[in-house]
């Protein structure tokens, strides 16, 4: 699939934002609730935006929108609608775009809807262990519906992200066909293999032959793990590479907070470039600092 995003991808390498959450709660807003980010698409629509503006000011060129945990099933817990949650999510989109924008730079700005894993709808961790007991096709008729959301409301890529295993994999490479919005897929990860275990060549050889698909790679996981994914990747699909990990800190979903100490090192950026990385920024707890910090080091 060739756009404007893939050329821009083909010519050099761009940086993604940083973590959406950690934004936000530094600007003193309470996601303890289930919806996490996504609330705010209906209670602080202008805080998404604002998020946005801080990490392209810091030298993101790629704004990852605030639609990971938003999903029709998490926004009729809440009551929400279905016409109700589909704006919302399409606003995620406009929000961005609004951010692109009012920013006050000269270089071409890219807006990436955010589609998380069913275990984000669930909201108790299960992303990060994959295996949710639903078959391929369950899956694929979970993502589909906001996937057409997501992609009427044009935005330059699909960000399938944080992808726990090779079953939801299978339902997402399925649910995005025929979209016309180029994706990238991007697993979470824990050493060589997914978060369920699966050896990682398999699991982005799914990708491979994936016309829909411009890139493939990892996010949400450890730094320390990110070179080795990215050679895997790039070598079994000859596909650019994504990688935007989280601060290196663990998530605990009983207390919903972060353990630990950060192990992100902007530093690793020039290696991971070298090994094949054409997206890079950062996930979870990874700030507009740092994210200036690899616009530095392109």
């Amino acid at each position: 699939m060739t756009s404007d995003f893939a050329e821009a991808l083909a010519a050099g390498p761009l940086v993604l934002d940083g973590g959406m959450s950690n934004q936000l709660e530094s600007a003193g807003h309470d996601l303890s609730d289930e919806l996490w980010s996504a609330r705010l698409l209906a209670e602080e629509p202008g805080a998404v935006t604002e998020a946005h503006l801080a990490y392209f000011a810091a030298g993101a060129d790629v704004a990852i929108t605030s639609s990971y945990q938003a999903t029709f099933e998490g926004f009729a817990r809440r009551g929400v609608g279905r016409e109700r949650a589909a704006e919302l999510m399409a606003l995620s989109v406009e929000l961005a775009r609004e951010a692109a924008r009012r920013a006050r730079v000269t270089r071409r700005l890219w807006v990436a809807a955010s589609a998380g894993p069913y275990g984000a709808m669930l909201a108790d961790g299960s992303e990060y262990r994959g295996r949710y007991g639903l078959g391929v096709g369950a899956l694929e008729r979970f993502h589909r519906p906001r996937l057409e959301v997501l992609a009427a409301a044009r935005p330059d890529v699909l960000a399938l992200e944080t992808v726990p295993d090779t079953d939801e994999a299978a339902a997402l490479l399925r649910a995005v066909r025929g979209l016309g919005v180029p994706a990238w897929l991007s697993y979470t990860v824990a050493g060589d293999r997914t978060r369920a275990g699966q050896p990682l060549e398999e699991a982005f050889a799914l990708a491979a032959d994936a016309d829909e698909v411009i890139a493939v790679g990892v996010n949400c996981c450890a730094p320390g793990d990110a070179a080795g994914a990215i050679k895997t990747a790039a070598r079994v699909t000859g596909k650019p590479v994504v990688v935007y990990p989280n601060s290196g800190e663990a998530w605990d979903a009983r207390a919903r907070a972060w353990r630990g100490r950060s192990s992100f090192d902007a530093e690793r950026v020039r290696a991971w470039r070298a090994s094949g990385a054409r997206l890079v920024g950062g996930c979870c707890r990874v700030g507009p600092d740092t994210i200036a910090s690899i616009a530095a080091a392109r």
